[in-house]
């Protein structure tokens, strides 16, 4: 009888560990398409290729990132870490306390200007400097006012004030003038202006569905240099626009996925899939062309391109 009680009592806590181990894993999705995509693909594989529960928890960063600190699962997963954007996160949560890990592969974002790759090809429109022109002004007026427009984001967006210091200290806004239309409105005149092949100059990154959907050229700037990129936004000072500075691109984006290293215990094996997972840029901006743009339902498309993918898939769960 006590050998039965101590089989039994074995059983239990086997049984609970083999519980603990397949904890329910909860994705993050912040509100940026590509992220929501990323969140799709983690759980899909999740779910499909571990046989694991996985759901879904809309959040900021900073919620997100505390989530996964406190390992509770309550939030488990941020799927798009912009660095060095989100460093201040990753410095104290992954550097600092080691609650969080980074996965090893990665993409590069870029960020910067666009024009459709006709106005690079046949009116020279290639470098920043070309934006500060008369050529460009005439180029680029849709409106007939006598100056020429730039979209420089939409209003709220810290990118957006980024992007008016650049064009003033470029020389760009003598000629053009920034404009911060809504996203949605500025994509459908967007629309409009490739499809009579006039001029127009916006910003833009990558990955980012304009890449899959039409054919833009990135506008070159000097390389990165952190000496000469000085950004102070609207929250830190009342006179930001006066003591902000960029004479230089934008630096080049690595973007991964972050977890909570609770999930070492709590899920291994979806821990070291995380660990593991990487994503082609010009994948995910497919992906987001196709659920943004023509509408499909993002789990339907996130499930076709796993089908498609299975080699991928199989390396993210060193299964190659």
């Amino acid at each position: 009888m006590k050998n039965l009680r101590s089989l039994t009592a074995i059983a239990a806590v086997l049984a609970a560990t083999s519980a603990t181990a397949q904890e329910k894993v909860m994705v993050g999705e912040p509100s940026w398409p590509g992220a929501k995509v990323m969140s799709r693909i983690i759980a899909q594989v999740i779910q499909t290729r571990l046989g694991s529960e996985a759901g879904y928890a809309p959040g900021a960063n900073a919620v997100i990132f505390s989530a996964m600190d406190g390992g509770r699962g309550d939030i488990d997963v941020h799927p798009d870490v912009w660095l060095p954007n989100q460093a201040s996160f990753t410095d104290e949560f992954v550097e600092g306390k080691g609650t969080v890990a980074l996965s090893e592969g990665s993409y590069e974002g870029r960020s910067g200007f666009c024009v459709p790759t006709y106005m690079a090809e046949e009116h020279a429109m290639k470098s920043v400097y070309d934006l500060a022109t008369p050529m460009a002004q005439d180029l680029f007026d849709s409106n007939g006012d006598g100056k020429g427009e730039i979209w420089v984001g939409a209003s709220g967006w810290s990118s957006t004030n980024l992007n008016r210091v650049k064009v003033r200290d470029y020389g760009i806004e003598t000629f053009l003038e920034p404009t911060t239309e809504d996203e949605a409105v500025f994509y459908a005149r967007l629309k409009d202006a490739i499809d009579r092949k006039e001029g127009v100059v916006f910003y833009c990154y990558e990955p980012h569905f304009v890449h899959a959907l039409y054919d833009v050229t990135f506008i070159e700037e000097p390389e990165h240099d952190p000496a000469a990129y000085v950004m102070v936004q609207p929250d830190e000072d009342a006179d930001w626009l006066a003591k902000s500075s960029i004479t230089t691109g934008d630096e080049v984006k690595t973007v991964t996925v972050a977890y909570s290293r609770s999930l070492e215990q709590r899920n291994p094996a979806a821990a070291a899939f995380l660990s593991r997972i990487d994503m082609q840029a010009s994948d995910l901006s497919q992906l987001t062309r196709q659920t943004v743009i023509e509408g499909q339902e993002i789990d339907e498309a996130v499930a076709q391109w796993l089908d498609a993918n299975g080699e991928i898939v199989d390396g993210w769960l060193g299964l190659r």
